[in-house]
């Protein structure tokens, strides 16, 4: 996680290369390091460096990590002319050369470098000779984790988030403890309002993860789902087979942690907490107190979300009274 100190100085940087003070190499060098997204400048002052013979022979060996640096943004910025050969041997702006080729004429058989030309293949929408390249890799690194996310991002690219679901699968049965891999395919799961498998993913995350407010969020999300899309399909009389009213009292719980966790300024907590209420109020309609859910949460959480709308949306406030009113959680 980047430090407040350490993005400030490269706000710093940044304002200070963009305005002719020097110290571009040292930028580009923070910006590997931290790895905030400026795909456009890493892309404008990393070619006027490599197109300055001097200054890229000042470089020393960091010159190919640059080269490998530009053809990343490059490919960020839909650059793809960066990254295609036209003569290498013509004393070009680098503009008209191609990052890529450099580095293979360097590196030949690297992985770095296969990794990078499966990419150019990418960018120019070329899917089949990419897996081919991808595959080729596998067989000589089985372990590597980037060669699987790029399969799986060519299977998104091309829309077939089933390959991609089955792609994460596979790779999550040898990497188990990738957060980032877990929360991709959850969220790959919702799209496909599969609840019940996204839901398994947040599980995953919550166990490795508890503390992370925004999965106890999803979590809830994904369990509150699941009642939801059976109420949208008009199939009521299978809420209790199907564990309706079990989804939300545990989709609430979950609502609940997330504001916990965020010390109550998490409005969409809030907002779950409400709302699932609501639907359990109405699922326990007719049945004794002992089976009515007591609890004082909802109404807190009505206070907190009108709190907080006085403060930040006073516009809104009689929009949200009379949501809450609706829900029998204002007077």
């Amino acid at each position: 996680m980047v430090g407040a100190e350490e993005a400030a100085r490269l706000d710093r940087l940044e304002i200070q290369v963009e305005n002719g003070g020097g110290g571009a190499w040292e930028y580009l060098c923070l910006v590997h390091k931290l790895k905030p997204r400026r795909s456009d400048k890493v892309l404008k002052h990393g070619l006027a460096i490599l197109n300055d013979p001097k200054a890229r022979s000042n470089l020393g060996g960091e010159e190919w990590t640059l080269y490998e640096q530009v053809a990343f943004a490059a490919f960020d910025c839909q650059q793809h002319n960066v990254a295609k050969v036209f003569s290498l041997s013509l004393p070009l702006p680098l503009h008209m050369c191609d990052c890529v080729a450099v580095l293979s004429k360097e590196f030949p058989g690297s992985l770095r470098v296969g990794r990078l030309e499966g990419m150019l293949l990418e960018a120019e929408n070329s899917w089949a000779e990419a897996e081919k390249v991808y595959a080729r890799l596998l067989e000589d690194n089985p372990l590597d984790q980037i060669i699987y996310k790029r399969k799986v991002a060519i299977a998104k690219a091309q829309g077939d988030l089933k390959v991609a679901v089955d792609f994460l699968n596979k790779y999550l049965e040898i990497f188990m403890s990738d957060h980032d891999a877990w929360r991709e395919l959850a969220e790959i799961y919702v799209s496909l309002q599969m609840y019940k498998q996204a839901a398994f993913c947040y599980e995953e995350l919550l166990l490795s993860q508890p503390t992370v407010s925004l999965y106890h969020l999803a979590y809830a999300e994904a369990s509150s789902l699941q009642l939801w899309f059976l109420l949208t399909a008009f199939i009521e009389q299978v809420l209790y087979t199907m564990g309706g009213l079990e989804n939300l009292l545990t989709a609430k719980k979950y609502y609940a942690s997330a504001t916990t966790l965020s010390g109550g300024k998490n409005t969409r907590a809030l907002y779950g907490i409400c709302l699932c209420s609501a639907a359990i109020s109405q699922l326990t309609k007719g049945r004794s107190k002992e089976e009515k859910e007591s609890s004082d949460l909802p109404s807190l959480a009505a206070e907190a979300l009108l709190r907080d709308y006085k403060y930040r949306a006073p516009k809104k406030l009689p929009l949200l009274n009379s949501m809450l009113k609706n829900m029998k959680l204002s007077s």
